[in-house]
């Protein structure tokens, strides 16, 4: 049945997606001493986020005295480094009605001496203080309890060559000032070879390496190979790494590699309800997720101190974990030659269908023009469904409905990544079937409903032009599956020419699908091009499971990082998942054709799940006002 040979695969790469996202299992007190124990930093998490302990306050002195002891017991011969609050930092305390009268920045500073002292210095690095409203197990306290873990299995494993600094920073959530003053002030600032530092915005969810310093192909090549060995493996990529480098967002991390330093910065975004939150308390912690950012930080640390010499800036990697197996990594200039591979993959597989199957540049003209209508409704219709779960982007005016979106930010990810799916379902089954009127109206609509509840975006509109432009275009039926699966492949491979172009980092994602999908569409070809044997379809069954399982898990960290302004990078994912999937759907000719009609059923089904998910945000986490202070 050809509907269960598109659903199934769907289905499964998204359970493998689900899978290989999940947190490691916490290792107990028990495991050995070189080991990380998530148990172990338990303890400390325990301490320290017992209340808030934003800077100025009670707890806060509690728990610099607990940590000077902490370190102490771990043979470090901690000091404190103390700086000026900068004006930012004044400025926000006195917006939220605290005075500063009196206040610095104190950092907690330990050294674990290397057995060559000429050598560059290793810092781990973790923030102690939180927002005033919130405990702060995950932010930041769980960064301390692993950096102290972890310091306590390198001792485990012997001395190393080099020296290793910890620093616990202070004001991070007023203005990074802890970091400031101890990367412009400190006497070992210009030792300092390498940094490794730990954050959170969240309270679960895997551990992600999302920042490095310039040029980080030596980094990340060094980060391969040492969080393999860390339960639940490595969890990064260079979308990653790209996009964090255009956000506004800032950590301890910023200012170090600002000043041209190398090293990872790792943090986990799940359960985002409880960033900055009253509820962000030990017991509410995932414990996998302190194992999987304690365990790679461990082993990166431990790999930084005892390499024969630190990484140096040379060139930014293009790289991507592979469910957290391995990572996948070459230079940007060899995506280029995927690309011209992926291009002749292409042409072997169109040279096979044309002499099988008569197929015509006018086809595949059809089925290009109908992965645009798919890039651009599935925007339209994501930021659609995005705007029904609350406000967006510059309407977000306050902290409590920064907070508020982010409680709700799971909903919206179901009920977008169901419209996206929708889109994908409604273009399989065909929009001549479907109705061009009725396609075009849904779009329209879903642009009116966007920028009614969401602001005007250009992007949406200019989106929606297209969207219903190819709606109407009373000629744009998709003619063969040849065509149409082609089409969808040269739309992401040019696609991916432009990227490679502009930010190859970036390019993976269109570079590595594309290649994937060209590779499944040759072996079709040389098994049987007329696609009507069930093993010419087996290589696009089993690319639809493994790429698009990856495709997937990358498109759930995608959203947690943008999701909540730009929900619209969802049909990006849709249209990587066409290029892979496109020949396993029902045809609307013969026994098939009530399978098509099952199809565009379905699909209106899914919007309307999708949509009600969205709007269920509103009731499920309602408005309320948390007095937090936002980083």
């Amino acid at each position: 049945m050809r509907l269960v040979l598109l659903l199934a695969p769907l289905a499964a790469a998204l359970g493998l997606a689900v899978v290989t996202t999940q947190t490691p299992r916490p290792a107990p007190a028990t495991a050995p001493a070189v080991n990380f124990s998530a148990e172990r930093a338990m303890a400390d998490i325990r301490v320290m986020a017992r209340a808030p302990r934003p800077v100025g306050s009670t707890e806060h002195a509690l728990v610099q005295a607990y940590l000077l002891g902490r370190l102490t017991q771990l043979g470090l011969s901690p000091s404190l480094q103390t700086g000026a609050l900068s004006p930012a930092a004044v400025q926000r305390l006195e917006r939220n009605g605290l005075s500063a009268d009196g206040l610095s920045t104190v950092n907690l500073v330990g050294i674990l001496p290397g057995r060559n002292p000429r050598l560059p210095l290793v810092v781990m690095t973790a923030h102690y203080d939180s927002v005033p409203g919130s405990p702060g197990a995950a932010d930041d306290a769980s960064g301390v309890a692993a950096v102290l873990e972890a310091v306590r299995a390198i001792k485990a494993r012997g001395p190393a060559e080099r020296g290793l600094i910890v620093l616990f920073t202070d004001a991070e959530e007023l203005n990074l000032d802890g970091a400031r003053a101890f990367f412009s002030e400190h006497p070992l600032r210009d030792r300092v070879g390498a940094v490794v530092n730990l954050e959170a915005r969240g309270g679960g969810g895997r551990a992600l390496m999302f920042e490095t310093g310039p040029g980080n192909a030596q980094t990340v090549e060094l980060y391969a190979h040492a969080a393999r060995r860390a339960e639940g493996g490595p969890s990064s990529n260079a979308l990653a790494v790209f996009v964090y480098r255009l956000m506004p967002n800032g950590t301890d991390f910023t200012v170090a590699a600002d000043r041209g330093l190398t090293g990872v910065n790792l943090a986990f975004l799940g359960r985002p309800a409880q960033y900055h939150s009253p509820g962000s308390t030990p017991d509410a912690l995932d414990q996998g997720s302190v194992q999987h950012i304690g365990a790679q930080a461990l082993e990166t640390a431990d790999a930084l101190l005892r390499a024969p010499r630190l990484p140096q800036a040379t060139q930014n990697a293009v790289y991507s974990d592979v469910f957290g197996l391995a990572v996948l990594r070459h230079s940007p200039q060899a995506g280029w030659g995927l690309l011209g591979l992926a291009v002749g993959l292409t042409a072997f597989a169109a040279w096979g269908a044309r002499h099988a199957t008569g197929l015509t540049w006018r086809q595949g003209i059809k089925g290009f023009a109908g992965g645009l209508w798919l890039l651009s409704a599935g925007m339209v219709v994501a930021q659609a469904a995005r705007v029904l779960a609350g406000p967006v982007g510059e309407r977000i005016e306050s902290a409590d409905l920064y907070y508020m979106m982010l409680r709700r930010l799971p909903w919206m990810e179901a009920g977008v990544g169901l419209a996206v799916l929708a889109t994908l379902l409604a273009l399989m089954a065909g929009r001549a079937l479907i109705g061009r009127r009725l396609l075009a109206g849904v779009v329209a609509a879903a642009a009116v409903l966007a920028t009614a509840l969401g602001g005007v975006d250009y992007l949406v509109l200019g989106a929606a032009v297209v969207g219903v432009a190819f709606s109407l275009w009373p000629d744009g039926e998709d003619e063969t599956v040849w065509g149409a699966w082609l089409g969808a492949i040269v739309l992401v491979l040019i696609l991916g020419g432009l990227v490679q172009a502009i930010a190859p980092e970036a390019a993976l994602l269109f570079v590595w699908t594309g290649l994937a999908a060209a590779f499944a569409a040759a072996l079709a070809a040389l098994i049987g091009a007329r696609l009507e044997r069930w093993a010419a379809l087996a290589p696009a069954a089993v690319a639809m499971v493994l790429v698009g399982g990856w495709l997937f898990g990358l498109g759930h960290f995608v959203f947690l990082g943008v999701g909540m302004s730009q929900a619209w990078a969802l049909a990006l994912i849709a249209l990587l998942i066409l290029a892979l999937a496109r020949p396993l759907a029902p045809t609307r000719a013969g026994a098939n054709g009530a399978l098509v009609h099952t199809l565009a059923g379905l699909s209106a089904a899914v919007l309307i799940l999708g949509c009600g998910l969205s709007l269920a945000a509103r009731h499920a986490e309602p408005a309320a006002s948390v007095d937090v202070t936002a980083e």
